[in-house]
């Protein structure tokens, strides 16, 4: 496995069109791997047991866009330094091709239970609902940041980790619940949600445009701080991703390190 970051020229028009369509942007992904047919559904990109292309883009400022990508192969990102990199700068320094990949087997087995790690994950957080009893179940997105926290909290322990409570002394907002009475959190957990996006975009240039369909998705950005319950199971999360939509950004965790800060595990 490699964990691989790339970062992004946003004043390109290569980058825009890019940032503007996950659909292209996922195409570009995958192209970063000369072997892998994006048809084959046994591939790594597409298997649902197994180590798969994830990427996630963070945006830290208007100008400071990365591309952050984990893959079973090391990737060749050459098409993106030219459309939305700094070729001539690559170009100049052959030791710095244009983006950076590390092993990433060797952090993955660093990992032990009882450990605390700052966390980022871009998701697509859904529920499954039925609005009338003669209508079908439907997918359909959480859209306000008390249901996006709970999805996460309801899979944190089937995925290897428990996000961190913060102290009683750091909390601002008390628990209760909403004016539908679903039950919120208020300011319990050292979880941050941000960064929502509403995309839209046709999922395929190969159909007719009478035919192609939108695809329409919800994306949060969770920040936050995780206590490793196990590792095992954090290490396939890591690399299968969490939730929907992984070909379009979603469901690729990161973690870094912290120093102990006073938090408990829920």
């Amino acid at each position: 496995m490699y964990l691989s970051r790339f970062r992004i020229n946003t004043a390109r028009p290569g980058a825009r069109r890019l940032l503007s369509s996950p659909q292209s942007l996922h195409a570009a992904v995958m192209s970063s791997f000369p072997h892998l047919l994006p048809a084959d559904p046994a591939s790594p990109a597409t298997s649902s047991d197994g180590p798969r292309v994830l990427w996630r883009l963070d945006y830290n400022a208007t100008a400071e866009v990365f591309l952050y990508l984990v893959s079973p192969d090391r990737p060749d990102m050459t098409h993106l330094v030219e459309q939305a990199g700094w070729p001539a700068a690559a170009a100049a320094d052959p030791a710095n091709p244009g983006w950076q990949t590390r092993p990433y087997a060797p952090f993955l087995n660093r990992l032990t239970q009882g450990t605390t790690w700052a966390f980022r994950l871009t998701a697509n957080p859904v529920h499954h609902i039925r609005r009338k009893d003669d209508e079908p179940i439907k997918r359909t997105a959480h859209v306000t940041p008390v249901h996006q926290m709970a999805w996460l909290l309801d899979r944190q322990e089937r995925c290897g980790f428990r996000i961190c409570e913060k102290p009683d002394s750091k909390r601002l907002l008390p628990s209760g619940t909403t004016h539908k009475k679903h039950p919120h959190h208020g300011d319990r957990y050292a979880l941050l949600v941000r960064d929502q996006r509403n995309l839209s975009f046709a999922k395929s240039r190969d159909t007719k445009p009478s035919t192609r369909r939108p695809v329409n998705l919800v994306t949060v950005t969770f920040d936050g701080r995780l206590h490793v319950t196990d590792p095992d199971l954090l290490r396939r999360t890591l690399v299968q991703g969490l939730g929907k939509a992984k070909a379009y950004g979603c469901g690729l965790m990161t973690l870094a390190p912290l120093p102990s800060a006073g938090e408990r595990p829920q």
